[in-house]
């Protein structure tokens, strides 16, 4: 009997024994084959990486080596710049940095590019390169040249050491990154002679797109706790015992304070929150997470609807500009019209829940924001003619509507424009014209999912 039943289960174990080792094979073989692709791909980037930094440095010396009045050659030099900066920015995030310190390096390439576009994206026929610009540039040419030598004395170790990058993300990854692991401490050194640069100054138009649009900045006292529940309260129309308030960011530039009550007529576990800024106790958000029926409400009543709640929060003269759908939830930009003129930085996005038009979410972070830190400003004016303005536009573009507006370029700076809607190529545009040159400052496509409000 036992020898019958040994006769048939030998068998069987060896089948499933070689069964075993044949999946174990395969399933290290395939391990090994990502492995080895990921490790490919880390030198290729990282070899691409040293690579390209070089060109920018190189790409920069050409640049600097033209006469001053060399506007082309340095049109041409600059977007190189970009183009190659971009390069070695995306070669960056393949590596696997996200845990290493390389924000230093990170940031430099990313105000160099910022720079050289805006600079060869203006006419330098009309405003060259200033002293100050070039001088920028022969720092930033020294900069990039000291990166690159101390990134191929890395490549150069990794090349004859036979290092492996998939050990870098090993040892990140765990947190037990070797003190003599070679890759690790070479971009710790490029990163930290990269902070020991001297702060350029770049200009406006580089600047005004890392200003950090933080509550700081407000110009107003610091409000209590008690102050925000009282606030809280009075929007939602319930009772201030009804509102709890917690701190944010304590401390810092983003300090806030966020107020939780649960929602009238709704059920208890049903909760809304508003979130105020710490300076002025202005409310820069608002959000009801309830659920949403069926769709029973149109756009338009929606639109009404939203229009009645901003107005009744304090929000005068706002007109909706566009309009999207999801998840049977409408949301709606409102920006401040004055005169007319539509002033697109001071904007708030309504969200109403279309099963019943209660309005369920409001953003207005920049609305806030743009009325305290341009309050004092004059509103600039258009200068050309609605008329003159249009000739600027393709004569095949097909406007269904046109308005005034306020919009910021690319510098950050507002400035006066005329917003035209149509379509050309089979495809919706919004263009805004320049209101003083008729230069386009704009071009949006109208996504499938969106409207615009005319």
């Amino acid at each position: 009997m036992y020898r019958r039943l040994s006769g048939v289960l030998f068998p069987v174990m060896t089948i499933l024994l070689i069964g075993a080792l044949v999946w174990g094979y395969q399933e290290n073989r395939d391990k090994n084959s990502v492995l080895l692709k990921a490790e490919n791909q880390y030198q290729r980037a990282f070899h691409d990486l040293s690579y390209h930094v070089d060109r920018l440095h190189g790409e920069l010396g050409n640049t600097l080596a033209v006469s001053a009045d060399s506007t082309q050659m340095h049109r041409k030099g600059l977007m190189n710049v970009w183009r190659i900066t971009s390069e070695a920015q995306g070669e960056i995030n393949q590596l696997p940095l996200t845990l290493l310190p390389f924000n230093q390096t990170e940031g430099l390439l990313s105000r160099l590019s910022q720079f050289s576009y805006q600079v060869a994206a203006r006419d330098l026929t009309k405003q060259p390169m200033s002293t100050k610009e070039l001088s920028n540039l022969k720092e930033l040419y020294k900069s990039t040249g000291e990166i690159s030598k101390n990134l191929q004395q890395v490549q150069n170790k990794v090349i004859t050491n036979r290092l492996r990058w998939m050990d870098v993300e090993s040892a990140l990854a765990t947190e037990k990154a070797a003190a003599d692991n070679t890759i690790i401490d070479g971009f710790k050194t490029v990163d930290k002679r990269v902070s020991q640069y001297p702060e350029l100054d770049l200009g406006p138009s580089v600047a005004s797109v890392y200003n950090k649009r933080s509550v700081k900045k407000l110009d107003a006292k610091t409000v209590s706790q008690s102050e925000i529940r009282s606030k809280a309260a009075k929007f939602l129309g319930t009772s201030a015992a009804n509102v709890k308030v917690t701190e944010n960011g304590t401390g810092t530039e983003w300090a806030s304070y966020t107020a939780f009550a649960a929602n009238p007529g709704q059920d208890a576990k049903n909760v809304v929150s508003l979130d105020f800024t710490r300076r002025g106790g202005e409310m820069i958000a608002y959000s009801n997470s309830r659920t949403v029926g069926p769709r029973a409400v149109s756009s338009s009543v929606a639109r009404q609807k939203a229009s009645e709640f901003l107005k009744s929060k304090g929000f005068e003269d706002m007109t909706p500009v566009t309009y999207d759908a999801y998840d049977n939830v409408g949301s709606f930009t409102f920006v401040k019209s004055k005169d007319g003129v539509l002033i697109y930085p001071e904007k708030a996005v309504v969200r109403v829940a279309l099963d019943n038009g209660e309005v369920t979410g409001l953003q207005c972070s920049d609305y806030v924001y743009e009325k305290s830190t341009n309050k004092a400003a004059k509103l600039p004016a258009a200068k050309l003619s609605l008329s003159a303005a249009r000739k600027h536009l393709n004569p095949e573009f097909k406007e269904s509507y046109h308005r005034k507006a306020v919009i910021e370029n690319e510098a950050g700076e507002r400035v006066a424009a005329y917003e035209f809607g149509g379509r050309i190529n089979g495809s919706a545009y919004r263009i805004y014209l320049n209101g003083i040159t008729g230069e386009e400052e704009k071009v949006e496509e109208f996504r499938p999912s969106s409207a615009s409000l005319s």
